[in-house]
């Protein structure tokens, strides 16, 4: 069945390298404007990528054939892949990256909306080039895969595995129509949110171009900046609009629209994920507050607005910094990797494993303690008062250990090519859960370019695994998996 399904694969690569290829061409109005010397380099690259992904469309012709579960996985892990290595290009053709390495992990970090990079000093990159890195992060918001799926409906392709396989949380569409109305209403709500954000940054101290990187950046959770320290250099207002920005990008899209559209009784079965999200949000707010007040000398009104920015930054894993957390209490930077794990809500652009699970993992060691204490009782695990499967909590504990396998042995690797311990540690929980910032010299304004080159693999492996959420790229190791 693999074999027979090839074309599809072929047809949908060609179909996203040609997007690709025009949005590489639309960073060239930059390089004009500004006068920054790539313009052949966004023009080449441009159209490298669009006749590649030309010919794979035209190669392989319209088939309106179903796409079964195990393809699916293959073809959307290929398109991050093949996405990123092409995305490259710009990179190597303006010369500011010579090592292949670098290039990926670059391109790898920006369209899982890690927001890791390799560059010590951005601000001396052509204009052109940032904008093609805050755009990687804006497209990778939703999902690469969400682009075919936007358009799926006049090209013939089954949907709903491809949905599946991409967003392999517990809440899915279960059909095809509501996976068409599903992405329509993403994409519309992401766009309309990107114009606010722009608009509403572009009010205070940013430029345009400053302002539209930022906004693509933040709503997409991604951590990318135009500035070598980060947001730190921009007004409170600035910081602040960010900061609810980010909040947002924790938050399941399809709720802006579902109040938008005034359907509060469909808003329901997302409450109690979006309290706790935003419960936490704001505990942990208070607690870095008292901590900067406290033990670090802060006044009150910077420990508040440090506080609210940066701890919006983290659960939304997006990754900004808007003060040098290496000089923080070290419980500090562990207390904010913790909570990276725990992540945004389901449907979000944040990564982690996602408030979901998190509550239903909680419930579920609740009730297995009220079990030990009354064996007899009858106590089902319900989240927003509907009845959670065994399915649902097997799968959920299943993504958990796998989860935590891949930190430790990814941190396991990163000790083996040298890496302290602590900043592996830092490294790997931030490359799986999309924040970017690690420990020591990669957190804070620093970065991954000391990095020893198989370890930017092995994390570039983990941005990958985790945006993915683990499941769908570990089928393709699987034996069975490539049995026909």
């Amino acid at each position: 069945m693999l074999k027979s399904n090839w074309k599809i694969l072929v047809r949908i690569l060609g179909i996203l390298l040609t997007g690709e290829g025009v949005l590489m061409l639309l960073c060239i109005a930059f390089s004009l404007h500004y006068n920054d010397g790539s313009v052949m380099a966004f023009l080449l690259s441009g159209l490298f990528t669009l006749s590649v992904g030309l010919f794979c469309v035209l190669s392989c012709p319209y088939d309106k054939k179903q796409i079964e579960k195990r393809m699916a996985y293959l073809i959307v892990t290929s398109v991050w892949i093949v996405m990123s290595l092409f995305g490259t290009l710009p990179f190597f053709a303006t010369g500011v990256i010579t090592n292949f390495t670098d290039a990926f992990f670059e391109m790898m970090s920006g369209f899982t909306t890690t927001g890791a990079t390799i560059f010590d000093d951005v601000e001396h990159l052509p204009k052109a080039l940032l904008f093609w890195r805050s755009l990687s992060q804006w497209i990778g918001g939703v999902g690469i895969v969400m682009l075919v799926l936007a358009v799926v409906p006049s090209l013939g392709i089954n949907s709903y595995s491809l949905y599946s396989a991409e967003l392999a949380g517990p809440l899915k569409a279960k059909t095809h129509t509501r996976v068409s109305s599903t992405v329509r209403n993403l994409w519309i709500t992401y766009l309309v949110l990107t114009v606010i954000f722009v608009l509403l940054l572009w009010c205070g101290d940013m430029d345009f171009f400053t302002a539209i990187n930022h906004a693509f950046t933040s709503i997409a959770s991604g951590g990318f900046s135009t500035s070598n320290s980060s947001i730190s250099q921009f007004s409170s207002y600035s910081q602040y609009v960010m900061a609810v920005a980010m909040w947002m990008s924790g938050i399941n899209l399809t709720l802006f629209y579902l109040f938008v559209r005034v359907k509060f009784s469909q808003l329901r079965s997302s409450l109690e994920q979006f309290f706790s999200y935003t419960f936490v949000f704001l505990v942990l707010a208070v607690v870095v507050m008292f901590v900067l007040h406290s033990t670090m000398g802060y006044e009150w009104s910077n420990s508040f607005r440090i506080a609210f920015v940066q701890t919006a930054s983290v659960v939304s894993t997006s990754g900004f910094v808007v003060d040098d957390t290496t000089l923080w209490v070290l419980p500090l930077n562990f207390l904010f990797l913790l909570f990276c794990i725990r992540g945004g809500m389901a449907g979000s652009t944040a990564g982690g494993l996602k408030v979901m699970r998190v509550l239903i993992l909680e419930k579920n060691v609740r009730n297995v303690m009220r079990n030990q204490l009354h064996p007899n009782a009858v106590n089902p695990l319900r989240l927003n008062g509907q009845p959670i499967s065994n399915d649902i909590i097997y799968n959920v504990m299943t993504l958990f250990f796998v989860y935590g396998i891949t930190i430790a042995v990814s941190m396991f690797l990163l000790i083996l090519c040298g890496v302290s311990t602590t900043e592996s540690l830092g490294a790997v929980v931030s490359s799986i859960t999309g924040y970017g910032p690690g420990l020591c010299s990669s957190g804070g304004f620093g970065n991954y370019a000391h990095f020893p080159t198989v370890a930017k693999w092995i994390l570039s492996f983990c941005m990958l695994a985790g945006r993915l959420e683990c499941i769908t790229i570990y089928m393709l190791f699987l034996p069975k998996f490539w049995k026909e």
